[in-house]
């Protein structure tokens, strides 16, 4: 009995014992288990400081190259502002200066423009002192030629009392003139208003000669210089003749047509801009056709210095006034363009146009126009046209 204890406390023993072991064991186990779990937390906490640790240290490259650059471009920064703190100064100095010239400038133009004003009241007086001079002196010159006249006559009837009469007539015939070359050659050579004779009829026609321009005997046979006289006429009007032969006046056509008919006439324009400036065109070979030809006009041989090319259409266009449309276009342009004239399609001169004064003279189509020195919006300030023989 006994020992059947013993051997249930011995069995007792080991079965406490077996199961100690195998908790033991399921401890060890677990145990492993949590350590093997641990050591790969281990590892990858380890993995990921180093990996934590490389992108640290590549920021940090990163930062020290930031660090670099901000560095170069605050140096950068640093000298822009110095360099421009240099240029604003500089820009200072030269406002400075600036101001200082443009003080003086504005000063000196203040001074002009009192010069100018002064200038323009002298021009002024001077003006209306050369008007009054021009009408003198050609009031003076008829005087001087009608004493002449007057001188011719009294002599002739001193020579010969018995015919007294018959030979003033014969006086009075001599000294009517066929053109102002004629009168130059017979021994009147100052400048001023003639009588000529008008071959086909014998009527009387008041001109006005220039005996000083280029060796003189010039016949005017036209002239603007003022806008006084309207010079957009009749048919009849520019036929016969119109205006003031001491101003502006067209000596007319017929008068013309029948003297360059006679005999080889030349033809010169002379032109006056408003800023002072003169020019001339000169044909060796100038006639105007017939009535019944429209007092067409016929140009030759081109020089002077309004231009290479003529502004007067070649071949020859007949005559147009605003009663007698003759030109080469659809439309009429002696009434578009006013004024009578050899227009060929409304271009590219019309000496006769309208008068525009000083500053309102640019961009007028309508003026008077010669297009080879001025363009074609040009409105010219003065013009004369003036022929003579060209054996003269």
């Amino acid at each position: 009995m006994k020992k059947e204890m013993v051997e249930i406390q011995q069995n007792a023993v080991q079965n406490q014992t077996a199961v100690m072991i195998e908790i033991g064991t399921n401890l060890l186990n677990q145990t492993a288990e949590q350590t093997r779990k641990l050591t790969d937390v281990e590892a990858q906490v380890l993995n990921q400081t180093t990996r934590l640790e490389l992108q640290l240290l590549e920021h940090s490259l990163s930062t020290n190259k930031l660090e670099r650059q901000i560095s170069d471009q605050t140096n950068e920064i640093t000298k822009l502002q110095e360099k421009n703190s240099f240029l604003e100064k500089k820009v200072l100095d030269m406002e400075d200066k600036h101001s200082l010239q443009l003080q003086s400038i504005k000063d000196e133009k203040d001074q002009l423009q009192v010069l100018v004003s002064r200038q323009n009241s002298i021009i002024e007086e001077l003006e209306k002192q050369l008007v009054t001079a021009t009408v003198n002196n050609s009031v003076l010159q008829k005087q001087q030629h009608d004493l002449m006249e007057t001188v011719h006559n009294l002599l002739t009837m001193i020579s010969t009392p018995n015919s007294a009469k018959n030979n003033f007539v014969a006086k009075e015939e001599q000294i009517r003139f066929k053109d102002c070359a004629e009168a130059f050659k017979s021994g009147l050579t100052t400048s001023g208003i003639y009588t000529l004779t008008v071959p086909n009829n014998a009527e009387e026609k008041k001109t006005y000669c220039d005996m000083e321009s280029s060796g003189g005997g010039w016949t005017v046979i036209q002239r603007r210089e003022d806008g006084k006289v309207d010079f957009h006429r009749t048919w009849k009007e520019y036929k016969m003749g119109f205006g003031d032969p001491a101003g502006e006046y067209w000596l007319g056509n017929e008068l013309v047509s029948q003297l360059t008919n006679q005999k080889r006439y030349i033809l010169k324009i002379l032109l006056k801009d408003w800023e002072g400036n003169e020019a001339y065109s000169l044909y060796d070979h100038f006639y105007l056709a017939s009535e019944e030809l429209k007092y067409r006009i016929q140009l030759k041989g081109l020089t002077g210095t309004a231009g290479k090319i003529s502004s007067i259409s070649q071949p020859g266009n007949d005559f147009s006034t605003k009663d007698a449309d003759n030109d080469k276009c659809i439309c009429k342009c002696s009434q578009m363009l006013t004024g009578g004239w050899w227009f060929d399609a409304c271009g590219p001169s019309n000496l006769n146009g309208m008068y525009y004064p000083l500053r309102q003279n640019t961009n007028k189509f309508n003026g008077i126009k010669w297009y080879y020195w001025k363009g074609s919006g040009y409105s010219l300030k003065a013009t004369t046209m003036m022929i003579r023989p060209a054996d003269f």
